[in-house]
């Protein structure tokens, strides 16, 4: 009996260890106040979509590289590879010849161009995004790997038309029908502007709201 009672203590304890370690993971970011966007960046956090640059700072107003973008897109929509075989193990320098094997980032890099996102072999991991680039990418992947349902688009006008890289137009009037941006009050998207983690991950957050709301036909 007593072998038994030592033998269930220990294993309450050993649960309560691996809870506390579970809670302690995820420790709310610290330097949000006055953004925006701090509910959906915490929802994100807490859903181990995004993480800071450290402990417990997220840096909101920082400017994301290609990398943490790649990262970011590949984490919301649960890329993967998987059920791929290869012949030998894929290398980030296989698809970028700009890129680090040993960074953080590799094997975001390999899912990305396995799975087909249009990103340049030339591509710097550690070049500032812009907006119309983040985007572009987000876009691209939810369309091909959300199964959304089709919808007529009514093409909305910006006011910085002209600064828009043409190729990019339909994924931005796209990102605009799905909610996952909006102009600004002058009706200006600043396609050319750095965009921030805290934007992009709004973003994010959009475009997973608009794939809850709107599941994939049935077959």
């Amino acid at each position: 009996m007593k072998v038994k009672m030592k033998m269930l203590v220990t294993s309450i304890i050993i649960i309560s260890a691996l809870t506390v370690s579970s809670f302690a993971a995820v420790s709310p970011f610290i330097d949000l106040e006055g953004v925006s966007a701090k509910t959906k960046i915490l929802d994100l956090q807490e859903a181990g979509i995004i993480k800071g640059v450290g402990n417990t700072r997220f840096s909101p107003k920082a400017n994301i590289t290609a990398a943490q973008g790649i990262q970011l897109i590949v984490n919301a929509l649960k890329l993967n590879i998987d059920n791929i075989r290869f012949i030998k193990a894929p290398l980030a320098t296989d698809y970028f010849t700009k890129a680090n094997n040993e960074a953080w980032y590799a094997t975001a890099l390999i899912i990305a161009s396995v799975k087909g996102m249009p990103l340049a072999n030339d591509l710097d991991p550690n070049q500032a995004w812009t907006k119309e680039e983040f985007t572009y990418q987000l876009i691209q992947a939810v369309d091909t790997y959300a199964n959304l349902p089709m919808i007529k688009l009514v093409p909305i006008k910006l006011a910085d038309q002209a600064e828009l890289t043409v190729s990019y137009d339909g994924a931005i009037q796209r990102a605009l029908a799905y909610g996952v941006i909006k102009l600004d009050s002058a009706g200006k998207f600043q396609p050319k502007a750095k965009i921030t983690r805290a934007a992009a991950a709004e973003q994010i957050y959009n475009a997973l709201e608009y794939i809850k709301a709107h599941p994939a036909p049935l077959a």
